[in-house]
């Protein structure tokens, strides 16, 4: 079992790598990808199912201790982003389902990874896990509401059924979840060790689905949606971190907050994109996928070197 859990970790540690090679895959070889289209909500929810395992109500204590570090960093999420997506759409003259793409990137929640990168960083990985419970929970009310307020200028919008949406694939599954871990730790807690595995393989199968199915239009746009992506993500950590530091909270939970605006849940970007638009507009979700891991990544280790060197001066 200590073998599996350590294969498992390992494929949650190097998602980056995976999700660029089945990315690389798919647009080089299609066919063997765009058989997963029918089923991204499905391996969605089972992404947000294991979520819910991994929740606990001790997850939540930090509501209780620090809620001004949960509500700034919660406020941040749906405030920053989806405000930056829009500033980029309008003074980039983006085309309309790139910038339809782009906004709803920026109106989802936070995604999980920014847990595993927060840890890395040093940060404070309570706080991380519950401002991206908490903007998760808030996803369905929030994510259409803010989207439709911003982007319905471009396409018509239907935010009372991408609300049903968000409710089946994202809320019920994590509901679903919790109570498993509730009722039935003894048997969730073997499966937890299996999770990172689960996760990548299914992430990264959405992936592969939404660039199978798309790999015309980013043949045709897809430097614009990459610079786009990358823009929207650096601006995201920038602007969190200083966000945290102007209401005064501690470094940890800058750092924290930074990593936790900047990481977005771009899988349920990118499925509701299929699911209501072109497929060009899941395009900026599924490179956001890549990105964010790689930049993520690149941020936790310049934290953690920083946090290394001022502790070797102690």
């Amino acid at each position: 079992m200590d073998k599996l859990k350590a294969f498992s970790d390992f494929f949650g540690k190097t998602f980056a790598l995976w999700a660029a090679l089945t990315a690389l895959a798919a647009y080089t070889q299609p066919e063997l990808f765009q058989w997963v289209k029918p089923f991204i909500p499905w391996l969605l929810g089972i992404v947000m199912f294991g979520m819910g395992l991994t929740l606990s109500p001790s997850d939540f204590k930090i509501l209780g201790r620090h809620p001004k570090s949960v509500l700034v960093g919660v406020a941040a999420q749906f405030v920053i982003m989806p405000l930056t997506a829009f500033a980029l759409a309008k003074a980039l003259g983006l085309p309309p389902q790139i910038a339809v793409g782009v906004i709803l990137v920026g109106a989802c929640p936070g995604g999980t990874a920014s847990n595993v990168m927060t840890f890395l960083a040093r940060g404070n990985v309570a706080l991380s896990v519950a401002v991206t419970s908490v903007s998760t929970l808030l996803a369905p009310v929030l994510t259409p509401a803010v989207f439709y307020l911003l982007a319905h200028q471009w396409l018509d919008i239907s935010a009372a059924a991408m609300l049903v949406s968000i409710l089946e694939i994202v809320l019920l599954p994590i509901v679903l979840g919790v109570l498993a871990n509730t009722f039935l730790h003894r048997q969730t807690q073997a499966a937890a060790d299996v999770l990172p595995l689960v996760s990548v393989l299914a992430v990264a199968l959405i992936l592969g689905g939404v660039v199978a199915v798309s790999k015309d239009k980013i043949a045709e746009a897809g430097l614009l949606i990459f610079g786009v992506v990358v823009l929207h993500n650096c601006i995201g950590y920038l602007l969190g971190f200083f966000a945290a530091k102007l209401c005064g909270l501690p470094y940890d939970e800058q750092k924290t907050l930074s990593i936790e605006v900047g990481m977005q849940n771009s899988g349920l970007a990118a499925t509701l994109a299929l699911k209501y638009f072109d497929p060009v507009a899941a395009v900026p979700g599924a490179i956001f996928s890549v990105w964010h891991n790689v930049s993520g990544s690149l941020l936790a280790s310049y934290w953690a070197a920083k946090a290394d060197r001022a502790a070797a001066k102690k």
